[in-house]
Parts: C-alpha cells; sequence; structure tokens
C-alpha cells in the first residue's frame, strides 16, 4: 500500500493528538504513537536527539524525565520547534527548547524531582526527520532520591503501564547492551502488556562500550530473546562527547563507521543505526496506523454521531443575538414546565430508579404518611377513657347523673377533630417541601444560564409559599367545619343504642375478609447466632396476621404471628448496624415468636419504616404509649365511659374518613394544581418583568467552554474522518491471484542485468512447460540495499557472484 494517503497518516495522527490535548477527556480515542520506554540512563534521550539531529532534551543524574514528552516529528522545508503550550510560538534555538521543557515540567511536579502524567507535546518541524510520533517517558527507577515519594518506582510503571497497556500504541524498549537482557526492565514491561511481542521494537544501545571480547550479536539478529519486530543496535554520543558539544551529525557518521569495521555486526551494518531506526519506526508506525485503521474510524464515526445533535444546536450560535436570546428563553421557560408536569403526573421519560421523587412521593404522602399521622392520635385508650370520666363527673357536677351525657360526647369528639390540625398542618408542610425540591430538579436543565435558573427557583418558590398560607387556611378551615356542627344522625354513625351493645372490636367495623395490606421484606434482627443470626424473610401482613415466607414465592411459610394484643415500638439503631428497626410484642407478656417476648424487624430506611408501622396501624397494631396514671371507675362509670368511647370512636372514623378524603383534594386544588397554571401561565411574564432579558440569558463560563469544545472536537473529528476517507479510497493494492489446480502460483522477482534477463525466461519456459505451473512476474529497476524492506523469514535466497545491486530471487520449487 503505497500512496500520497497513506504518507499523510503519521501528520493526521499529530493533529489528532494536539487537538484532543486541547479538548481533554471528551473524546476518549486511543492514537496510534510509539511510547520509548527503558530504565534510567539507557540511552532514550540520545537516540530522539539522533532523530531530531539536536540537543534540546534535559539531561543530568537520577530521573530528568518527569512528564511524558509527546514528540511530534514532522518533514519540512526549515527547522523550527513550537510547544502546545505556547502555540504560536516558534523556537528556533533548541536550548530554549531545553529550557522551555525544564520549566514547563517544575510548573506542574516542582523541583523536588516528582512526576505527573500530565504531557508535554512538541512539534519538531525539520528536512531531516522522518514523520513519526513518539512518547518519551520517565525512566523506570528502583530508589527513591530527594524528596520523592517511597513509591516512585510504582509510580512511574503505573504512568508507563497507561500508555503502552493501549492496543494501539507500539513500545520502543531501550536497553544498554552493557546490561543484562533477561534483566530489561523495559522487555519487561513490553512482554507484561504484549507477550506476543507484537507491539515492541527492541532497541540495543551503548553497544560500543560492551567489554572487550563480548558483543550482542545474537540480540541483534534476533535469537536470544525474539521479538516479532527484532531489534536494532544504536551507538550514541558518550557523556565526553556531550559535554564536549560533539557534533550529532559526526557522531552519526561515528556509529556508521563503527558498524562497518565491526567484525560481529559488519554483515548487518546496513540493518544497524539512528536512520536505520528512524526509517523502521516510520514504516512500522505507518503499518500500524494502517492496520488500526478500521476500528480508529470506528471510534471517530461513534464519537462523531454522539456530538452530532449539541453540534448542530451550536453552529451559527451567537451569544449576543437578541432574537435568539428571546426565542431560547421561550423554550427554556417551555421546557422548565414540561419537566416539571412531567414529574408531577409521572412519565416514562427519565424514571428515577434510586428512590421516590416529585408525583410519586406526593402521593406516598397523602395514602401513607398523613394516615399514619392521622391514625397515631387513635391509639391511646386509657388516656380517652380518663378523659371521658373527668368530662362526665364534670357535667353532672355536685349531683350523681342517672344518664350518660351527650355534651360529655360532643367535649371529646371537639377535642379529638382539634388534634386533627397538626397533622393536616404537617402534611401541608410535605407537600411544599416536595414541590420545592421538583422545582430545583427541574431546573437544573437551565445550568448553562445562572441568572435564569435563580430567577425560575426564586419567582415559582415564592408562588408556592403564597399559596402554601391558603392552603393552610383552606385545612383550617375543613377543621372548623367539622367542629361547628356534630352530626349525630350521619349513616355510618352508630348511635347510643348501638354503643351500649358494642364490643371493642365490633366498634373498629373490621372486615371479616383477611384483607392483605402489605407485602415485602423485612430482616428478623434478633436470632441468635447459634440459629444463623440476623436473616432476611418475606413478609405478609393481613388484617389478622403477619405472615413470613422463605421468599417472594410465598410457597414455604415460616411462622404466622396472630395480630392480638400485639402492639409496635421503637427500637434504637445499632452501633454497627446500618438497618432501621422497630419492635413487636405482646401486651400480654407472651413469646411473640419462640422464645422470644418480641419480633425486631429491620428496614433499609426510616420511610420503610414509617411505611410497615402505618400498615401495622391500619391492621389494628398501635404504638407503645405508657401510662402511670392507673385509676378505678364504679362499674356505672365505666359502662357510661365505654359508651362514650365508642360513640367517640364511631365519630372520628367518620372525621377521619372525610378529612383524608379531602386534604389530598384541597391541596391538589389550592397548591399542585395552580402551581402547574402559574408556571404555563404567569412565570414567563414575571420572568419579563423581573429585569433585563438580555442580562438572564448571558451563560455560564462553563457552557461558554462546552460549546468551544464541542465544536472544535466535532470539527477535528469531521476532518479525520474526511482524510481517512480519502486514505482509503484512493490505496491501490495489487491482491496475489488465488490458486490454480491446487497448486500456488510461483512468484518471482527479478533485478537483472539485460544478460541475466535472456537466461531467467529460459528457465521460466522451461518450467512452464514441464509443469504447466502459474508464473508471476515482476521486473522492477535496481534497488538500493538500504532501501529494500526486510524480510527475515521470506524463503527467498540470493544468487552469489552477482553485485549488490543486482540479483535473482526464486522459490525453493524453482530451484528444483
Amino acid at each position: 500500500m503505497g500512496n500520497r494517503g497513506m504518507e499523510d497518516l503519521i501528520p493526521l495522527v499529530n493533529k489528532l493528538q494536539d487537538a484532543f490535548s486541547t479538548i481533554g477527556q471528551s473524546c476518549n480515542l486511543d492514537l496510534p504513537q510509539i511510547a520509548v520506554v527503558g530504565g534510567q540512563s539507557a540511552g532514550k534521550s540520545s537516540v530522539l536527539e539522533n532523530f531530531v539531529g539536536r540537543d534540546f532534551l534535559p539531561r543530568g543524574s537520577g530521573i530528568v524525565t518527569r512528564r511524558p514528552l509527546v514528540l511530534q516529528l514532522i518533514s519540512a522545508n526549515a527547522e523550527w520547534a513550537e510547544f502546545l503550550h505556547c502555540k504560536g510560538k516558534k523556537f528556533t534555538d533548541f536550548d530554549e527548547v531545553r529550557q522551555e521543557i525544564e520549566a514547563e515540567t517544575d510548573r506542574i511536579t516542582g523541583a523536588n524531582k516528582g512526576i505527573s502524567p500530565v504531557p508535554i507535546n512538541l512539534r519538531v518541524y525539520s528536512p531531516h526527520v522522518l514523520n513519526l510520533t513518539l512518547i518519551d517517558l520517565p525512566g523506570i527507577t528502583k530508589v527513591p532520591v530527594g524528596d520523592q515519594p517511597a513509591d516512585i518506582e510504582q509510580q512511574i510503571r503505573d504512568m508507563i503501564m497507561q500508555f503502552i497497556c493501549r492496543e494501539s500504541c507500539l513500545i520502543l524498549a531501550v536497553t544498554p547492551a552493557n546490561s543484562d537482557l533477561a534483566n530489561s526492565d523495559a522487555l519487561k514491561l513490553a512482554k507484561d502488556v504484549d507477550p506476543q511481542g507484537q507491539r515492541t521494537i527492541g532497541v540495543i544501545t551503548k553497544l560500543d562500550l560492551m567489554d572487550e571480547g563480548t558483543d550482542a550479536r545474537e540480540v541483534l539478529e534476533n535469537k536470544l530473546l525474539p521479538l516479532r519486530r527484532g531489534y536494532i543496535g544504536v551507538v550514541n554520543r558518550s557523556q565526553k562527547d556531550i559535554d564536549g558539544k560533539k557534533d550529532i551529525k559526526m557522531a552519526m557518521a561515528a556509529e556508521r563507521k563503527f558498524f562497518l569495521t565491526h567484525p560481529a555486526y559488519r554483515h548487518m551494518a546496513d540493518k544497524m543505526g539512528t536512520p536505520c531506526l528512524q526509517k523502521v519506526l516510520n514504516q512500522q508506525l505507518t503499518n500500524h496506523i494502517r492496520d488500526t485503521l478500521p476500528a480508529f474510524r470506528s471510534k471517530l464515526q461513534t464519537q462523531l454521531l454522539a456530538l452530532d445533535k449539541e453540534a448542530e444546536e451550536y453552529r451559527g450560535y451567537r451569544p449576543d443575538d437578541p432574537g435568539r436570546k428571546t426565542k431560547q428563553l421561550l423554550q427554556m421557560v417551555q421546557q422548565f414546565s414540561v419537566d416539571f408536569e412531567k414529574r408531577i403526573e409521572g412519565s416514562g421519560d427519565q424514571v428515577d430508579t434510586v428512590e421516590l421523587s416529585g408525583g410519586a412521593k406526593i402521593n406516598r404522602i397523602f395514602h401513607e404518611r398523613f394516615p399514619f399521622e392521622l391514625v397515631k392520635m387513635e391509639c391511646d385508650d386509657k388516656e380517652m377513657r380518663r378523659e371521658i370520666s373527668y368530662a362526665i363527673k364534670n357535667i353532672h357536677g355536685i349531683r350523681t347523673g342517672l344518664f350518660t351525657p351527650d355534651m360529655a360526647f360532643e367535649a371529646i369528639v371537639k377535642k379529638q377533630i382539634v388534634k386533627i390540625k397538626e397533622p393536616c398542618i404537617k402534611c401541608v408542610d410535605m407537600v411544599i417541601q416536595e414541590l420545592i425540591n421538583t422545582v430545583r430538579q427541574c431546573t437544573n436543565k437551565l445550568d448553562c444560564f445562572p441568572r435564569l435558573r435563580e430567577e425560575t427557583e426564586r419567582i415559582v418558590t415564592s408562588h408556592i409559599r403564597d399559596r402554601e398560607s391558603k392552603a393552610k387556611d383552606q385545612v383550617l378551615l375543613l377543621i372548623d367545619v367539622q367542629l361547628s356542627y356534630i352530626n349525630t344522625n350521619h349513616e355510618d354513625f352508630i348511635g347510643f343504642a348501638n354503643a351500649q351493645q358494642s364490643s371493642k372490636q365490633s366498634n373498629k367495623q373490621s372486615s371479616a375478609v383477611n384483607q392483605v395490606i402489605r407485602k415485602g421484606w423485612l430482616t428478623i434482627n434478633n436470632i441468635s447466632i447459634i440459629k444463623g443470626g440476623a436473616k432476611e424473610y418475606w413478609f405478609v401482613l393481613t388484617a389478622e396476621s403477619l405472615s413470613w415466607f422463605k421468599d417472594d414465592e410465598e410457597k414455604e411459610k415460616k411462622y404466622m404471628l396472630p395480630l392480638d394484643n400485639l402492639k409496635v415500638r421503637d427500637v434504637e439503631k445499632g452501633f454497627m448496624s446500618s438497618k432501621h428497626a422497630f419492635a413487636i410484642f405482646n401486651t400480654e407478656q407472651r413469646n411473640v415468636y419462640k422464645d422470644n417476648r418480641f419480633l425486631e424487624l429491620a428496614c433499609d430506611t426510616q420511610d420503610e419504616v414509617d411505611s410497615w408501622r402505618a400498615s401495622l396501624l391500619r391492621a389494628g397494631v398501635y404504638p407503645e404509649r405508657s401510662s402511670n396514671d392507673n385509676f378505678s371507675m364504679d362499674p356505672q362509670l365505666e359502662r357510661k365511659v365505654e359508651t362514650i368511647r365508642n360513640l367517640v370512636e364511631s365519630y372520628m372514623a367518620i372525621v377521619n374518613k372525610c378529612i383524608r378524603d379531602l386534604m389530598p383534594k384541597t391541596i391538589m386544588h389550592l397548591m399542585i394544581t395552580n402551581v402547574k397554571d402559574f408556571i404555563n401561565a404567569e412565570l414567563l411574564a414575571q420572568l419579563y418583568s423581573a429585569g433585563d432579558q438580555g442580562a438572564l440569558m448571558d451563560e455560564s463560563q462553563e457552557q461558554v467552554q462546552r460549546r468551544d469544545e464541542v465544536l472544535r472536537t466535532h470539527q477535528s473529528l469531521k476532518e479525520a474522518l474526511a482524510i481517512i476517507g480519502d486514505i482509503s479510497t484512493s490505496t491501490i493494492s495489487t491482491p496475489m491471484p488465488p490458486p490454480q489446480s491446487g497448486c500456488a502460483p510461483v512468484t518471482i522477482d527479478v533485478h537483472v542485468s539485460v544478460y541475466s534477463m535472456v537466461l531467467v525466461l529460459w528457465c521460466i519456459y522451461l518450467y512452464v512447460r514441464l509443469f504447466s505451473l502459474p508464473v508471476q512476474i515482476c521486473i522492477a529497476d535496481p534497488v538500493p540495499t538500504e532501501f529494500q524492506p526486510l524480510e527475515p523469514t521470506s524463503p527467498l535466497t540470493r544468487t552469489r557472484g552477482e553485485s549488490r545491486s543486482n540479483f535473482l530471487r526464486v522459490q525453493n520449487n524453482l530451484l528444483v
């Protein structure tokens, strides 16, 4: 595959690298690149400087590279460098480049030899380089120095792994020749992430510093520790050469001479040295980009599709356009109104699966929390009897009464009705708080316009507070209406005759049907550790019993507890427990469950506890009340008290039923519906009258940055896809012809003189006549050896006696 499009691949990746480094993490793409890995003083910096032909990297003892350096080499007619953080500023003096790297490193990491994973992006333009993108990573160290943290080795390893674990990253593992290759940190890290060696290129440095009589021939011939991409040896400048300012060109000439004259390396001199390494890296990075092109294109398209809609909204966006501000204000208010109504009325869009909110929570207040507060007032039977007895005695005065006074009934009923005011007001407060929470949740979408969000919250919340007083006045009016007239002719009222004959159980008017009140999971806490400790069961509460099963299929019943003489009491939350608990006990001091006097049940939240307590109240299991005032009554007074108590209980059931029905309707009408109508009809007018509409639609700084980021990212993705598309469509490749008659075609690649060609054609003619096999011939001009691709595994052989520029390669079966 060879065309101009492929040559543009590395500059394309450089451009993407810059773009995505600028915009941060919003475009998560693994760009193909080469990471340079090695120990301290392995020669990584010298290799990179040889590529550029300039001294530009910081040097010194200990850890010098403390931030990743993304080095982008670009072939150009002139020579200069520029940093991404100093975009537009050209550096022609490479001493200034070194100083800028040191200053930028210290700016993030400080001067205490600390490290940081934030990269420095450096781009070098030069006529002496090939297109390459390399990442110079900190050298692997073992012992912390200076103020370095104790885990500096692990920090460096983690940073290196962030880069080399990506499948799109080639690994340039740099190892000095004067150390044991088996102990190479670079090769070990590369082996961890690339066990097959498909992405690893070995570089052996300091070949000139090996002990006399030793060499690295077996390593460079890829025999000792083989890599799929092989090894390349280089000779860098010594510290003395660097201190003496030895020119890099002279150093590379000395490197070339070293390989040509060394007896162990001269046979492979054309495959060694910095120029060869640069060409191989350029070729392999280009091939690697080509190989990863389909997956890379797919990621680009995914990112582009994700940003298309948002970028379309931002394209042509003019922040200061008055028409745009007016239109957007209308859209925002309309969207707020729709969101508020959906949260109250319910919707399938964006369902919250974590907790109740909006209309669902208000519904729970209406039908669980408010009835629970009402029922709690009915549970103190002793207190009511005492009040009734005092009322009867005070009405009779000094005389002993013969009949049950109805004035006592009315006095007790009115006192009970007045008590309803507190739970009713509490219900209004809970609904108001949930409405305010819903407003805040709906204004989250207005974050990009802080002033608009603030004003919207203020206006709607103020209106809710205004409606609060009217709703509470109406609720108190409902209570006053009940107090104004005690209707003893109500069809559900039992009357005096029935009251005297009714038992306590019939007064409750409970249904004979064993109706299921609630089901759910509860944990029984007070099971001994010997028997397994706390366990979770599926509980079913009916009007007569509380049963629990092994699971929610309700096939294996564990126990059924009758509700007679049961009460509920609070249990303090345990120090080590994350659950909220309550207990059920028998008022006659009997065991509730096996050998336990009480049954301790636990839920995950306090709301669940309250809900279960409310359900138990509906089933007639009341909370425990302590009473230290015990007194005795004469039998006649006791009958009168019992009669009035039955009458009060009957009438209060009527009142509670009425209040439970009217409270949700009142709050719905005066609060919730009114607030919805206000948002739909008056919110926009209130916003207009609040002040400058232009200021309301001023964007937050975060929104401005977000818009610029989305547009830049979207444009970069489109450009990248366009370039990749051109490369794909313009690439020309000639596939091998398919096998014929079960035999593979014979391929002959010939670089010959005119005299040799006659002999070759004669051999081909004889071969075809004898075997009748297809032949594919490629005749090309002589190619210099240094530009020929490396094919270490090719079965073709070179004939002896020919010059280096003219040779014949034929396959083994042709040699037969």
